[in-house]
Formats: C-alpha cells, sequence, structure tokens
C-alpha cells in the first residue's frame, strides 16, 4: 500500500519552510501599528560572529550585524 500524502504549499512552491517563516514574519511586522512596529523591527537585527581559518587553526573572530531587507 503507498501512500500518496500532501506536500506542504511552501515546498510546492520551492521553498524552504525558514524561507516561508521569514516571508511570513516580515509582513506581519509590516502589518504593525506604531509604537509595535518600530519594537518589533528593532528585534529583527542579526548578530552573528565571522573567523576566517588558516592552517586549520581559527583566526580571531569578527562581530557583524546584519539586517534583513
Amino acid at each position: 500500500m503507498s501512500s500518496s500524502a500532501a506536500q506542504p504549499f511552501w515546498r510546492a512552491a520551492g521553498m524552504t519552510y525558514v524561507t516561508y517563516s521569514n516571508l511570513c514574519a516580515s509582513l506581519v511586522r509590516q502589518c504593525l501599528k506604531e509604537p509595535y512596529r518600530s519594537e518589533a523591527l528593532a528585534r529583527e537585527k542579526v548578530h552573528f560572529s565571522v573567523s576566517k581559518w588558516v592552517d586549520g587553526k581559527p583566526e580571531k573572530p569578527t562581530i557583524r550585524t546584519d539586517t534583513p531587507e
């Protein structure tokens, strides 16, 4: 017996779940009224560190901040 499970629509559209989730979150943030919108946009920033590896050892990491478009 074979099962023909339905595929999620975001996958059928060629998206990953993370991409779909980020798109939905962005749309919700844009629909908020002030002051909630500016608070939500402030939480949208992403902080991460980047380390280059040379000869099998990591160099000193740099901290970066990115804001999704």
